[in-house]
């Protein structure tokens, strides 16, 4: 039996890079997945294909997690769709780099209303449902520890997100919920390509300072997001762990 039979997930932001990973792991794993996005219907439509071509489960369903009646809805349709949930992985995130004297208010709330008021606002409307033994990781970044120069709004939004899996893997604990962190190095994805950190000096800045010798892939993060989603994670709550070859 494959370690996510019979589970239900859904995953934020899945519609390329490492949400994707996840939600077609997560269902090579036997898991149904919801594969939510927020703008590209097409990159979500081709997971969900890739996904069902192999024999599994998965529908594609859109919605800005920061906006409260969309991440209802996110979660709503995992009900509606198969009937249950039993995990949920808050990948959805954007970020934007400037020094302290570009900060500005919009890019400001752009980053923590995705980041962490989007977090927030899933897990409000999945604890409705999810059981004893459901499973929350949100997905954080290693900047939490790193803390680069002109990241200070994107690094805030990352410890904010450490900081609320610790509060959650508390309050849900007594129900049985288990929330935890994984926090990625540098991963390579489209994202990455476009904002030209793939190739650069900053990535093979950060490869030769990775004790494993490369950047991260998707299927890194996936490959751990599984075991977190499994019951063989079952005793593992309230925990930050860095997915990064050793970077610290």
């Amino acid at each position: 039996m494959s370690k996510l039979t019979g589970k239900v997930a859904v995953v934020t932001g899945a519609s390329k890079g490492i949400g994707a990973a996840i939600a077609k792991s997560f269902a090579a794993a036997g898991a149904s997945v919801v594969v939510n996005y927020a703008s590209s219907k097409e990159g979500a439509d081709k997971v969900v294909a890739e996904i069902t071509k192999a024999g599994g489960k998965a529908v594609a369903v859109g919605g800005s997690v920061a906006k409260p009646a969309e991440a209802q809805g996110i979660i709503d349709a995992a009900i509606k769709s198969f009937g249950k949930l039993d995990v949920l992985v808050n990948n959805s995130g954007v970020y934007e780099f400037g020094p302290i004297e570009a900060i500005t208010p919009e890019h400001f709330h752009k980053q923590f209303d995705v980041n962490v008021l989007g977090l927030l606002l899933v897990t409000q409307a999945a604890v409705k449902h999810l059981p004893k033994g459901g499973s929350i990781i949100n997905i954080g970044s290693l900047v939490s520890r790193i803390t680069p120069p002109a990241s200070a709004v994107y690094t805030a939004t990352k410890g904010a997100v450490d900081a609320i899996t610790g509060v959650l893997s508390l309050e849900l604990g007594s129900r049985g919920i288990r929330v935890n962190a994984l926090n990625p190095g540098l991963v390579e994805t489209e994202g990455t390509h476009t904002a030209g950190f793939i190739g650069s000096d900053f990535d093979k800045q950060h490869a030769a300072s990775v004790p494993l010798g490369r950047i991260g892939q998707p299927q890194d993060i996936a490959d751990a997001a599984v075991f977190l989603a499994s019951d063989d994670s079952g005793w593992i709550n309230g925990q930050l762990i860095n997915a990064a070859g050793g970077a610290r």
